[in-house]
C-alpha cells in the first residue's frame, strides 16, 4: 500500500475545495502541461448529488465484484471487510474513497454502496466515493457526502471487496492509495503533491485570461474582431 509520507498542510487541501474540478484541470495544465492527457476521469459518471461542494481527499483505494460470491470462508471475508475499514479510516484525511469494480461486462451488477456504506465510511472520515461501479439507496444516503458512480442499481448480489490499498482504474483515471483527489459534479482528477500550493495561483491566471474573452463574449457589443483582439490581449497575460 502506498501512503503520502507527509500530509500536506490543511489550508493547502481547503484552498483548493474553493474551486471546481474542470477548474483545477485547467490550472494543472499550466502548472504541470504534461498532465493534459491522463490523471483525470474520463469516461462519464453518475452523481446523484450535483449541489454538493467539490471535495478534496487522500485516497483510499480498493476493488469489489459483485457476479461470483467470495471463495473465502465467511470468516475470513469478515476479516477482509474489517482490515478494508481500518484501512479507510486511518491515515492522513480527509479521505476519498476510489473503489473499482472487476467484473468486466458486468461493472454495476451490485453496487457495494448504499444507505450502510455511505454512513460507515463517512464516519471513517470520508468525504465520498468514486467508482465505476453501481450505487443504490439514493433517499437514504448519508447526508453531504459526494458519489460519482458508474450507475445506480437495485441490488447488492454478491458484492464482495477483492483487495485494497492496490492501484486501482476508475473511469481512466488511475489511482493509488494516498493519493491526493479533487472531485465534484463533474468528475475526479488526481492532484500531484507538489502542484497542489501552486494550484490557486494557477486558478488566478486562467481567470484572468478567460475573463478578457468573457468580457467581450458577453458583451452587446460583441464583433468577431473584438473577439480576435481578447484573444490577442488573453494570450499575453502571464
Amino acid at each position: 500500500m502506498t501512503h503520502a509520507a507527509e500530509p500536506l498542510p490543511a489550508a493547502v487541501l481547503q484552498a483548493l475545495t474553493h474551486f471546481d474540478t474542470p477548474t483545477i484541470c485547467n490550472a494543472l495544465e499550466i502548472v504541470a502541461p504534461s498532465r493534459r492527457l491522463n490523471g483525470y476521469t474520463v469516461k462519464p459518471l453518475v452523481c446523484p448529488f450535483p449541489n454538493l461542494p467539490p471535495i478534496v481527499g487522500y485516497a483510499r483505494t480498493a476493488t469489489i465484484r459483485a457476479t461470483s460470491a467470495s471463495e473465502l470462508p465467511a470468516a475470513e471475508q469478515r476479516a477482509r471487510r474489517s482490515a478494508y475499514y481500518e484501512y479507510v479510516g486511518t491515515g492522513a484525511g480527509p479521505r476519498i474513497s476510489v473503489i473499482q469494480d472487476l467484473d468486466g461486462a458486468s461493472v454495476g451488477y451490485g453496487a457495494f454502496w448504499g444507505e450502510v456504506n455511505s454512513a460507515v465510511h463517512k464516519a471513517l472520515g470520508c468525504r465520498g466515493v468514486i467508482t465505476d461501479g453501481s450505487i443504490r439507496d439514493i433517499p437514504q444516503w448519508a447526508p453531504d457526502f459526494q458519489a460519482l458512480a458508474g450507475s445506480v442499481g437495485p441490488s447488492h448480489a454478491y458484492v464482495h471487496v477483492t483487495a485494497f490499498g492496490e492501484p486501482v482504474n476508475v473511469a481512466g483515471m488511475t489511482v493509488r492509495s494516498g493519493d491526493l483527489i479533487h472531485a465534484d459534479r463533474h468528475g475526479a482528477v488526481v492532484i500531484p503533491f507538489e502542484h497542489a500550493a501552486q494550484l490557486p495561483a494557477a486558478v488566478d491566471l486562467c481567470s484572468r485570461r478567460e475573463e478578457v474573452i468573457l468580457k467581450v463574449a458577453r458583451s452587446r457589443d460583441f464583433t468577431l474582431e473584438r473577439l480576435k483582439e481578447a484573444l490577442t490581449r488573453s494570450a499575453e497575460i502571464h
